[in-house]
């Protein structure tokens, strides 16, 4: 990979970070004793007795168990983004963590967060 495409990789990473991040803001805050952990917002019923107020609960806390599995995976896209932001630093980016050969730039020009190659993937 040359300069050139490894600066494009890199611009593209931290647009995804940023992205994700927003994302992840929309619904949960940042755990401050814990790096890179979410923490969903659970929704604030006040309480309220009928029938139609219970709904209403119920369908917050539906929603909420909804937005704790993106959060999950919304994590881990944010730690393999890192983690692809750290390699770059250290002259690592786009090689295999399994085989160590070079992740091919098609691989990487859709899914720049790439840890594997294809083989390695499968």
């Amino acid at each position: 990979m040359n300069k050139e495409q490894l600066k494009k990789m890199k611009e593209k990473l931290e647009k995804e970070k940023a992205q994700t991040e927003k994302n992840l803001e929309g619904f949960a805050k940042k755990d401050k004793n814990l790096e890179g952990d979410w923490d969903t917002l659970f929704p604030n019923w006040n309480g309220g007795g009928s029938s139609s107020d219970m709904e209403i609960a119920a369908d917050e806390v539906e929603e909420y168990g909804n937005l704790l599995s993106l959060e999950h995976i919304l994590e881990i896209r944010l730690k393999n983004i890192n983690a692809a932001l750290k390699k770059i630093k250290k002259g690592k980016y786009g090689i295999c963590e399994k085989c160590g050969k070079q992740i091919p730039i098609e691989r990487l020009k859709v899914h720049p967060e790439a840890r594997f190659c294809l083989k390695c993937k499968k």
